[in-house]
């Protein structure tokens, strides 16, 4: 992809994918530095609700995409991640859900599977596979705004033995470590796996069953906003 102006590499899972900054945004930034900052402290983080697991639900948000280092790579629900294929992560619906999604500013649309977990950047609801964003007009973007509107829900893998929550995806490796560390003085049993761009995931593993992986992300969603529950075999 040719370089098509200013751009940034977000940090985190699915994350490797190019946002251009508009004239607006730069201005906004300039008039900051030259105002000052008014207060120091952050603005509290709100996390959104699960999307209701039911036809019909809607989410509004942001829909980024993602595509190499990925292709190939196991997806969370198992299957090896193909970038041409209309495929989606999203953080809580279960596997094999298909939803319709919405380009809000353009009126463009295009129906995906949900196949894998993710984005866990704040504000984002959808990583987008390359076909996908192609046909939505999110390649040049990066991030776009979307209506997501379930049309079938899948099963989630009910099924599967073996369990895991996924606490994270982390650039630097002591910060890796500190989460295994963490979720071990938790009790919790931990993975380490690389990922691509050269994150690592961290996961409490060997939970028995999908039922106690969604009760242990929901307890350590609060110290992990990003915690989901995913089976054992994909997602390495």
């Amino acid at each position: 992809m040719r370089d098509r102006g200013p751009w940034f590499v977000a940090d985190g899972p699915h994350r490797m994918v190019r946002t251009r900054l508009t004239s607006a945004a730069v201005a906004i930034g300039f008039a900051f530095l030259a105002g000052g900052c008014a207060s120091s402290r952050r603005p509290p983080r709100v996390e959104a609700p699960p999307m209701p697991l039911r036809m019909g639900a809607v989410e509004e948000g942001l829909a980024s995409w993602y595509g190499e280092p990925y292709h190939g790579r196991p997806t969370a629900s198992g299957p090896r991640y193909d970038m041409w294929a209309m495929t989606a992560a999203h953080r809580t619906l279960p596997f094999g859900t298909v939803v319709r999604v919405r380009n809000t500013d353009s009126g463009r649309e295009a129906d995906v599977t949900i196949n894998d977990r993710g984005p866990f950047v704040a504000g984002r609801i959808l990583d987008l596979s390359r076909a996908a964003a192609e046909k939505l007009g999110a390649v040049g973007p990066g991030v776009i705004p979307v209506r997501i509107e379930v049309r079938r829900l899948g099963d989630g893998m009910p099924n599967e033995p073996c369990w895991e929550v996924q606490v994270g995806a982390f650039a630097r490796e002591e910060n890796a470590r500190r989460a295994g560390s963490n979720l071990e003085a938790k009790g919790y049993a931990v993975r380490f796996a690389p990922a691509g761009g050269g994150l690592t995931r961290v996961r409490a593993t060997a939970l028995a069953g999908r039922q106690k992986a969604i009760e242990a992300a929901a307890t350590l969603a609060g110290e992990y906003p990003g915690a989901v529950a995913v089976p054992c075999g994909g997602g390495w």
